[in-house]
């Protein structure tokens, strides 16, 4: 971006970011959206008690600054803040409510950010970002090379340098962070982690963005349907298969797998409880920062679901407009034929020119074909002596579905998603396949579920074969994880 003077002008005029620190209320807005929204990762508030906080905020601030230092009441700010001239905050209806909600904007996420950036650190470390760098161009490089031997060469030296690595802890030679070097990486994750949640918001307001365009397009469409359509897919699919989105979606899928969220949870549990990070007194919400994402990737994704039930509201309301437009058209008819039913005018009413002759010929009827009369045999009945074994009456397979998601439920008190694997493991399947799939079929049905494609589950169980041994069989498929 070239910042010369006529964009930086454009930006100091429109841009909300630099209205918000332009204002002379800027120390009250950034400090209290920084402490409501931004430190607790809260994504929406109700009005009530965002205004109730802000109350509470001001009477402070006026018993230390005197009464005349903000005059209006917390509503009114709200209101003010969330004005188009503002647009510090976005103020929303959310589905099935009819009371105000208010939500972050991505611009005053990033001017606080920015003056999070002015307070001067004790400790500013430069070592973790150089090798962050150097990491990020030899991925590139690497992961760019087509020509196999170097992408060999490459393999094969660092190979070398495990093996070396290897080799030097197996004497006893292992090398240590320090305690500067562990504050660094510590503060460098912090930040990434806190832009990470910040980008969420930019990428939920483009979806948001999205949704706008396609609310009006519906509302001020004249033509076709199918072109309507067609159009508001294509931009959903630019936007879903964009850089952005394709990022979006890997970061989604690698984040809901099981194994990678507990192997988060341990990695900070660890890394938190060295005593130079310790020293940091790092907030209490960073040993939960990855809950934290998927709350905010988890608003992104209704976000989505908005625009799927607007298409599908949409197509309601014309079938519904077009069934009503033919019933008008009915009416009339009618209408009209009951006007003229007592006093027909002179001449023809109307016709109906037919498109063709309609031809009959005598050869062309079917001939006369008699009905078939059944002859009964009068015989006695005998009762049979055959002797039938009634066995597979009583070796009916019954699942009870109620149990298997009482199972479920219970498994999820305690843990926020678990995988159909792990509820064969701790409960073992006890009729086999017929089982596995009604467990499928209670996550499509009554459970929330995600199938994560890259990884493959087998479930096992024991089963009889037709001659009475025992067998084990197995069922491998996609993991499918039930959440919470």
């Amino acid at each position: 971006m070239n910042l010369d003077y006529f964009t930086l002008d454009q930006l100091r005029q429109n841009h909300p970011a630099w209205r918000l620190l332009r204002s002379d209320h800027a120390p009250l807005v950034a400090s209290f959206l920084q402490r409501t929204f931004i430190a607790p990762n809260v994504r929406v508030m109700s009005q009530a008690d965002l205004a109730e906080a802000l109350e509470d905020e001001l009477f402070g601030l006026r018993e230390q600054l005197g009464s005349a230092a903000f005059p209006k009441t917390a509503q009114s700010y709200l209101d003010d803040w969330a004005a188009n001239d503002k647009g510090w905050l976005r103020k929303f209806y959310p589905q099935g409510s009819d009371e105000p909600h208010f939500d972050l904007t991505p611009a005053t996420e990033k001017a606080i950010a920015w003056l999070g950036t002015l307070v001067e650190r004790s400790f500013v470390g430069t070592e973790s970002r150089l090798l962050t760098l150097f990491e990020l161009l030899k991925q590139m490089s690497q992961g760019s090379e087509s020509d196999p031997q170097a992408r060999i060469t490459g393999l094969q030296k660092r190979r070398d340098d495990i093996d070396a690595e290897i080799a030097r802890a197996l004497t006893g030679d292992i090398a240590l962070l320090d305690a500067t070097e562990l504050k660094d990486r510590f503060q460098q994750f912090i930040a990434l982690a806190r832009e990470l949640l910040t980008d969420f918001r930019e990428v939920e307001q483009n979806f948001r963005g999205l949704d706008r365009r396609v609310r009006e397009r519906i509302a001020l469409w004249d033509g076709a349907k199918g072109a309507l359509l067609e159009e508001i897919l294509g931009e959903r699919d630019a936007i879903s298969d964009s850089d952005q989105g394709r990022s979006f979606r890997a970061f989604w899928d690698f984040l809901m797998s099981s194994s990678r969220q507990e192997e988060l949870s341990m990695l900070l549990e660890r890394v938190l409880a060295l005593p130079p990070v310790a020293e940091l007194k790092p907030d209490g919400r960073t040993r939960r920062v990855h809950y934290d994402w998927l709350e905010a990737g988890e608003h992104t994704q209704r976000t989505v679901a908005t625009l799927s039930q607007q298409l599908r509201r949409f197509l309601d309301d014309q079938a519904w407009l077009e069934n009503r437009r033919i019933m008008d058209i009915l009416r009339g008819v009618e209408m009209h034929a009951l006007a003229v039913r007592e006093q027909p005018p002179p001449g023809q009413i109307m016709t109906i020119a037919d498109t063709a002759a309609d031809i009959e010929l005598p050869m062309e009827r079917p001939l006369h074909v008699p009905s078939f009369k059944p002859r009964l045999a009068d015989i006695a009945l005998e009762a049979g002596d055959a002797n039938v074994d009634a066995g597979a009456l009583y070796s009916q397979v019954v699942i009870d579905r109620e149990k298997l998601a009482r199972h479920i439920r219970h498994v999820l008190q305690d843990r926020a998603q678990v995988t159909l694997r792990e509820l064969c493991d701790t409960q073992p399947l006890e009729h086999g396949l017929a089982e596995l799939v009604a467990y499928l079929q209670l996550g499509s049905d009554s459970f929330t579920t995600v199938v994560d494609e890259k990884a493959v589950d087998i479930v096992t169980w024991q089963g009889k074969a037709p001659s009475g041994e025992q067998h084990t069989r197995q069922a491998s498929f996609p993991r499918v994880i039930f959440v919470r």
